[in-house]
């Protein structure tokens, strides 16, 4: 595994969990608004030094008596093809497992739902289905991506779906489409857009929405799902 990074300790990327957080270098999008800069451009993945599997498995022998879950976000976890044999290693260590995806590889997401290799599924719908490769900077198939949604709307694993704000990228009316395209998810989260060190500097320079306008969105969309909350990076 390509291993750009590691966050020790985290109360928030494993919902209700005390937990790890692992980055995985890589990435098939280039949203220009992803503050994981060094994980996705190619340039800079060629810079970071990265961090070998035995020492990361070797922290997580040692901190197993205080956390309870790892989450492995990105970058793209999935563009990995080791990731399976790689999570297979965490559990057998008796942690609970997160995964953070864009979607763009179902055959991998049911692989991994099948095995029950992850018990939490987190994943980034960036844009209503025909907004898709402008959004995410990628000419993509995006029957992929609605793949992975049925795959998780049909399963029963835990999961979730969100979305990040971006002011001029996405409106009211996008996350309306979107939310019409998940409808009945156990849960949808609204993020707040968060400006810093962004892949392209112009978007730096935004202002993110008034949490007034995300409210208003998610009050619109909640009859909709068993959870929809605004969510603040």
């Amino acid at each position: 595994m390509k291993i750009g990074g590691i966050q020790k300790f985290t109360l928030v990327d494993y919902p209700r969990k005390l937990g790890c957080t692992i980055f995985t270098a890589g990435c098939n999008f280039l949203c220009p608004f992803c503050h994981n800069s060094e994980l996705v451009v190619p340039e800079k993945i060629k810079q970071l030094k990265l961090i070998p599997e035995e020492e990361v498995f070797s922290f997580l022998k040692e901190r197993k008596k205080y956390l309870e879950g790892v989450c492995i976000t990105g970058g793209e976890p999935t563009i990995h093809e080791d990731l399976p044999d790689f999570i297979k290693k965490i559990k057998e260590i008796g942690y609970l497992v997160k995964l953070d995806t864009n979607g763009s590889n179902p055959a991998m997401l049911q692989e991994l739902i099948m095995a029950r290799l992850i018990n939490y599924v987190a994943m980034d719908l960036k844009a209503p289905k025909e907004r898709y490769p402008e959004v995410v900077g990628r000419e993509i198939d995006v029957s992929l991506i609605e793949e992975s949604v049925k795959l998780l709307l049909n399963s029963n694993i835990d999961y979730e779906f969100r979305t990040t704000l971006v002011p001029n990228l996405l409106s009211k009316e996008d996350i309306l489409k979107i939310a019409q395209w998940i409808k009945g998810a156990k849960k949808y989260y609204l993020q707040q857009f968060s400006g810093r060190k962004t892949i392209d500097p112009e978007f730096e320079k935004l202002k993110p929405y008034p949490d007034e306008y995300l409210l208003e969105i998610q009050k619109a969309i909640s009859p909709l799902f068993e959870t929809c909350q605004v969510r603040n990076l």
